[in-house]
Formats: C-alpha cells, structure tokens, sequence
C-alpha cells in the first residue's frame, strides 16, 4: 500500500478510544514485561560504548593536561573533539534505541496474536535494516530540534507522530523513513489528542515503578512503550495494509 492509499486508509478507520487502548496496554504488558526489561537492558549495552567514546578526549586530556581540568579549564582541542563527537553520539543512541524499540513492538505483536516465534531483539540489526532507522532517526531527531527551536511548544505537539514513528517502522517497513514520517503525523493529527493523552498518562504509570526502592522502574518503564503497538493495531491495523 502506497503512501496516498495508507492516509485515506487511515482517515477512514474509526478513532482511537483512550479507555480500551489502555486497559489492553495494561494486559499486554503482563505477558511482555520481561521483553520489555531485556530490551531495556540491551539498550543500555549497545549505547554505553558510544557514551564512552564521548569521554575518551576528556581521558585523554586528563592524562596530558592535568593542571588544565583541576583549574576546571577544558582544552580547546578537547571542546571542538566533544563538540564534534556529541551529534554523533545522540545520533548513534537514537537508532539504537529505535531499532531495539520497534523489535519490542513486533514482539508484542507476536504475544497479542499468539504467534509462534522467536523473540528477535535485533531484527532491525540484520539484513540492511539498519540503514533505514538511521535515516529515520535523522528525521527523528531533526523533529526534536525544530520542537526545541519553537521555545519548547513544538514537541508537545511533535510528540505525538514521534511517538507513533516506532510503530511504523515495525510495522509498515516496506515505506521510506520520509513516507513513515508522514503517515505518523496522518494518524497523529487525526488522534492528537487520545494519543497525547495516553503517552502521557502511560508514562507516569511507567514510573510508578520508583515506589519499589527505584529498581522496579526498570521492570515497568516499557509499559510506556506498548500502547504504540495498540495505536497502530487501531488506527491502521495489519490485515489491510498487508
């Protein structure tokens, strides 16, 4: 289904009603809450090195030019080596964490319909799948600084499609990253509203998790990311897009 035909697919289908997205979010994540801490976990893994590779010239100029730090006086060398390094470093967190965030997604599309199947966390890792999150995240993270730029109101309206983006791309990767963009706002201008309102209220549930001496949020801050899965099930759906 090409773009033009997915939009007027999606304007046809009924709204999303907030209540049953959340009670079905709430049920799904019992059957995902482990997925959910391993793709945390995973995340944390194959983002740390690039995490390291930001403080290597910091290292590297507390070894060469110890007076320098203790009189808390960065090296010029070492602000443009950070500087460079930091659209880098957001860059390569961004597709890891949005390829990892749309294998959870398919993962919880696989225990919503009770397929069979093996759970892949890096689906999106393999067969040159990899390009296209990248490229999307660019969109991603250009959408986060237009958001910025517009004194901070931007994301809360932004928010939404972004939201949305992980779901497409587990779901609809036959598009382009541009074409997902679109579609996510199509879907996200037509439900502003219950979507918002469920990232948000999804998000505070998800942190609920501090009450257990903190290290339960770790096990409950993925309940944050399944009502996308639900989003798209509702607003776009799989039988008919395949």
């Amino acid at each position: 289904m090409n773009l033009e035909n997915l939009a007027q697919h999606i304007q046809s289908r009924p709204d999303l009603d907030f209540g049953t997205i959340f009670s079905r979010s709430i049920e799904l994540f019992k059957k995902v809450w482990l997925q959910g801490f391993i793709t945390l976990l995973l995340t944390f893994v194959v983002i740390l090195p690039f995490y390291i590779l930001f403080y290597v010239p910091m290292i590297a100029a507390g070894i060469t030019d110890r007076e320098a730090l203790e009189q808390n006086e960065l090296p010029p060398m070492m602000v443009i080596a950070m500087v460079i390094l930091l659209p880098v470093l957001l860059l390569a967190i961004t597709t890891m964490a949005l390829a990892l965030n749309a294998a959870f997604l398919k993962i919880c599309k696989q225990k919503d319909m009770d397929e069979v199947a093996n759970d892949d966390y890096f689906y999106f890792f393999k067969e040159g799948r990899l390009g296209k999150v990248f490229i999307l995240s660019l969109y991603l993270l250009g959408l986060s600084l237009l958001g910025g730029l517009a004194c901070g109101l931007g994301v809360f309206y932004l928010i939404v499609p972004m939201s949305l983006l992980p779901a497409f791309l587990a779901f609809s990767n036959d598009l382009s990253p541009l074409e997902m963009v679109k579609a996510s706002f199509t879907l996200g201008n037509k439900n502003w509203l219950v979507i918002f309102g469920l990232v948000l209220v999804m998000s505070f549930v998800a942190q609920l998790g501090f009450v257990l001496c903190c290290i339960g949020v770790l096990f409950t801050v993925m309940l944050s990311k399944v009502p996308a899965y639900y989003m798209y099930k509702d607003g776009v759906g799989f039988n008919e897009v395949s």
